[in-house]
């Protein structure tokens, strides 16, 4: 099965068919999710143009992602989902402009798809184009790359304030350093695959400003493509800055974790000093030798205890003097 968009009454009627003589010839846009290859050949029957398979969609270089065949232009990007789970995943999507027509190919469901199915069955423009839909979906897979980034700016300031808050409201409670982390790490691969979807949009939008100027598009059409490449431009600046942020902070967090571990070493090794010379102290006295006078002294006891106490105290005053604690 597969959705086509027919234009009805200032909106685009979506339906689902499962034979290929349902589909209207007016269809603007054929949405492929999931196709079979039946589904495959009998949409290449209709529009005339070759549709990739899952493989072909998988190809990195620009030569098997951006290309025009049979007067089609053929547009692989990576987009965004589940970006609002704790597993956020990419997943390549394939564009095909051809005769004014639009198919997409995909294997999963970005959003920006559902909510432009939903804004185009309310209200589209009249005498609606494949070319006119694609830049929709384009514009909305940018704004929901800039929601994601901005959500994760405003997460990444909340972690960092947990970690440099001060240390009079640190105090008292056990920080939860490893939940600290584990944040920073999915903070910072959400902001990777969102810059890797920033970077394969631009080069989409990059592609359709180079091959529309032998197309007879609008000069709204014209300016929505140079709007969304610097768009693309100044989000892809912001996602690596957001990048370069989640590096200070997980090198701040790290660097408090060690100095808390340096601490507690410390701390250890000050009680092991301080408690050295009564432990010395109580070692002598507990020998069992006969010729040990203190032992016949009457305050040869208090007096034991005195040293230890004084052995004990001394050297944490020293410390304290020499500011090591």
């Amino acid at each position: 099965m597969f959705s086509v968009f027919v234009p009805s009454d200032s909106s685009l009627k979506k339906a689902v068919v499962e034979d290929l003589a349902a589909v209207p010839e007016h269809a603007v846009w054929i949405d492929l999710v999931n196709p079979t290859a039946a589904e495959d050949k009998a949409v290449e029957r209709l529009s005339g143009i070759a549709i990739p398979t899952r493989e072909d969609m998988q190809e990195i270089e620009i030569s098997s992602r951006l290309y025009i065949e049979n007067s089609a232009r053929y547009m692989t990007a990576t987009l965004m989902c589940q970006s609002d789970t704790d597993m956020p995943r990419t997943t390549a999507v394939t564009f095909i402009l051809g005769d004014h027509r639009l198919v997409t190919v995909r294997y999963d469901q970005p959003k920006p798809f559902a909510l432009v199915e939903a804004k185009l069955a309310r209200f589209c423009a009249p005498a609606i184009t494949g070319e006119m839909v694609l830049m929709e979906l384009l514009d909305a897979v940018i704004d929901r790359c800039a929601d994601i980034l901005e959500r994760c700016g405003a997460e990444i300031d909340q972690v960092s304030h947990d970690i440099f808050e001060p240390e009079s409201e640190r105090h008292g409670h056990a920080k939860q350093y490893s939940q600290i982390l584990i944040s920073i790490g999915r903070k910072g691969d959400l902001t990777s695959k969102v810059r890797e979807s920033l970077v394969s949009i631009g080069r989409v939008v990059t592609f359709l400003s180079a091959v529309v100027e032998g197309v007879k598009w609008s000069k709204d059409m014209r300016e929505q493509l140079k709007t969304m490449q610097r768009d693309v431009a100044s989000l892809t600046d912001h996602a690596s800055y957001l990048s370069s942020k989640i590096t200070f902070v997980l090198d701040a967090m790290l660097g408090v974790v060690n100095l808390e571990q340096n601490n507690i070493i410390k701390l250890f090794s000050v009680m092991a000093v301080v408690l050295m010379p009564p432990t010395l102290i109580a070692s002598i006295y507990g020998m069992n030798f006969k010729a040990m006078p203190e032992l016949e002294w009457v305050h040869g006891y208090p007096m034991a205890l005195v040293m230890m106490l004084a052995a004990a105290i001394v050297p944490y005053w020293l410390f304290k003097w020499k500011k090591w604690l």
